[in-house]
């Protein structure tokens, strides 16, 4: 039997490529065949996920998004129900195939078992610590509040020295072309020499 896991390959989602590298690598993982089929270059692909992936796995616009795996005509499911039978450690049941030899399931529960125990554990070690970091917290941000808001008087500071000498440099300009004003005008009163009267020959 072969998995199929129908997917896009052009897809402009970045969802839904991160949602079909995800299946294939964990496939890919534990060694399992499966075949790629892609619905955006193959028109007939796209014909035969929609119509065998069952009428309550459908969205409300009746069209399903990839990637969707069956085992070859049986509907397994789409990404969430993929997603939720690897954190259950049930792939292979969800697949619909015989788990390898060795294989054992008893490990996940043991682990959540055992991460209630220490969830427990967690709990008052949490307590601890947010206590620890409520505290070490407003010490913190009272340390931080401190520089940073020295750190925007300095900017506000920075900011109106600038724009002061903006202004002065604007007054000094404005200044510049008075005094350029009466230079010219100066000018042209000294312009005015007796030798430009006309002179009178006898």
């Amino acid at each position: 039997m072969v998995i199929k896991v129908f997917l896009a390959t052009s897809s402009g989602s970045t969802a839904i490529k991160k949602k079909q590298q995800d299946v294939l690598g964990f496939l890919e993982a534990l060694k399992i065949e499966y075949a790629q089929l892609d619905i955006a270059s193959n028109e007939e692909n796209r014909m035969w996920m929609r119509e065998n992936v069952p009428g309550e796995k459908k969205p409300a616009n009746g069209i399903p998004l990839p990637p969707q795996i069956f085992n070859e005509e049986n509907y397994c499911g789409d990404y969430d129900t993929f997603f939720d039978a690897k954190e259950e450690n049930s792939v292979y049941e969800f697949l619909g195939l015989t788990p390898p030899p060795g294989f054992k399931k008893e490990p996940i529960p043991e682990e959540e078992h055992n991460g209630d125990s220490h969830a427990e554990e967690g709990v008052n070690g949490l307590g601890e610590s947010v206590e620890e970091e409520i505290t070490g917290g407003e010490r913190q941000e009272l340390l931080q509040d401190g520089p940073s808001n020295e750190e925007e008087e300095e900017e506000e500071d920075q900011v109106v020295e600038e724009e002061e000498s903006k202004m002065d440099q604007e007054e000094e300009d404005i200044q510049g072309e008075d005094n350029l004003v009466s230079e010219v005008t100066l000018l042209s009163q000294t312009v005015r020499l007796p030798w430009f009267s006309p002179i009178l020959v006898p």
